[in-house]
């Protein structure tokens, strides 16, 4: 009987021991996260943690609104910038299981106007092209910025920029729109070719791209506090975003994009937590499937081999999945995302098998940003690490 007592003791220490490693961890990843942003001048962030395709930690800090002390918590409505491109790629993929569309055919089948890169007019583009960066459709810089509409959601039509933007007799038509390398011999990373994939999707659904994610993927997973335009969220649960370059903390107007499939997404680190883990398990979450398993295997899967790649790819620093990014030498794999007064990341580790999502609504001095996103992704990983071994130890 003493030696069971003396064995219960030992087992109620230990696990107080842990207990108290993983408090410890907490008010010091807390601690870290505030000093940092108390030192850079970011206003709010919010993150969370995945482990064994479960939230494992959730956490806000700082300030939704500065000015009314609102605080910036997981339930926080932000723009999410280009990981909404994630989003665009579930729906081709959907689109793709109901035959509407195919991966591999000429985009020209699809659209109402043509997209003829004039230094190659006759090789086709296609939608892997589109989703792999590898189109030879590039961003007008200047072009693409004054698309931003700044005040609310943008009035002008995605479809209406688009044709404008390939067509020849088009108001904002340049040779200079495409590239001179052959689709899929060059990655360039572009905006306005995922906006004509989710455009793509709109004419062969017959639903606004909206509509088409709502319907299966919003819903389903009870993304509530999820949409792309102001119009489809609660404006009282939204971020204001913030700009600190200067030394004078400037609200930024909200604004709208254009080409919104490439970055128009608003949701919460909570929502999108249900997204992520919906396709870091096959395209099923809680009972919900929104893809097939086979689907999210092709959108998620590294598309450059050796064999196939472009020319400006080194296949040991990057590799793209359709609208789904490699980084770090292909040890993580989601999506970044960064605009006006954003910036966001998700991503799961392959070898450690933990997933991040991390949120901020403050602009800052590119070096500063840099630093700030590097040290705290990196502190919030390693405390992933505990939450994870510390899980599994017991």
């Amino acid at each position: 009987m003493k030696t069971f007592i003396v064995i219960l003791l030992l087992l109620l220490s230990i696990s107080y021991t842990q207990d108290s490693i993983g408090q410890n961890k907490a008010t010091y990843i807390d601690s870290f996260i505030e000093n940092k942003m108390a030192e850079s001048g970011m206003v709010g962030v919010a993150t969370a943690i995945v482990i064994d395709k479960k939230v494992a930690w959730s956490h806000g800090y700082g300030y939704a609104d500065k000015d009314k002390k609102t605080s910036f918590t997981p339930n926080t409505i932000m723009n999410i910038a280009s990981i909404s491109k994630t989003i665009t790629g579930a729906c081709l993929m959907h689109a793709v299981e109901e035959n509407k569309l195919s991966l591999d055919v000429d985009i020209n089948n699809y659209l109402p106007f043509k997209v003829i890169n004039p230094f190659f007019p006759n090789e086709i583009i296609t939608l892997r092209n589109l989703a792999t960066h590898t189109s030879g459709i590039t961003d007008q810089e200047p072009l693409y910025d004054n698309s931003y509409y700044y005040g609310g959601d943008s009035p002008e039509q995605l479809g209406d920029f688009l044709k404008n933007y390939f067509d020849t007799k088009g108001k904002y038509y340049n040779q200079d729109n495409f590239l001179k390398f052959k689709p899929g011999k060059y990655f360039n990373y572009s905006n306005i070719a995922a906006g004509l994939a989710g455009y793509i999707i709109e004419i062969r659904t017959g639903k606004k791209l909206n509509e088409y994610s709502k319907h299966f993927i919003f819903n389903p997973l009870k993304m509530d506090n999820t949409g792309w335009f102001f119009s489809e969220i609660n404006l009282a649960n939204h971020s204001t975003l913030y700009n600190r370059e200067t030394d004078t903390l400037k609200v930024i107007k909200p604004y709208g994009l254009t080409t919104y499939p490439d970055g128009g997404v608003r949701t919460s680190v909570s929502d999108l937590s249900k997204f992520f883990i919906c396709l870091l398990n096959g395209g099923k979450n809680n009972g919900v499937r929104i893809l097939k398993k086979k689907s999210v295997a092709e959108m998620t899967k590294p598309q450059f081999t050796e064999a196939v790649k472009p020319d400006n790819v080194d296949l040991v620093k990057r590799n793209e999945g359709l609208f789904w990014a490699f980084d770090n030498n292909g040890k993580r794999v989601g999506h970044t995302g960064g605009d006006p007064g954003v910036r966001t990341f998700m991503y799961y580790d392959t070898k450690e098998k933990v997933g991040i999502i991390l949120f901020m609504n403050t602009e800052l001095k590119e070096a500063e940003l840099k630093n700030f996103r590097t040290t705290v992704y990196d502190e919030i990983f390693k405390y992933a690490l505990t939450l994870r071994d510390n899980k599994t130890s017991r």
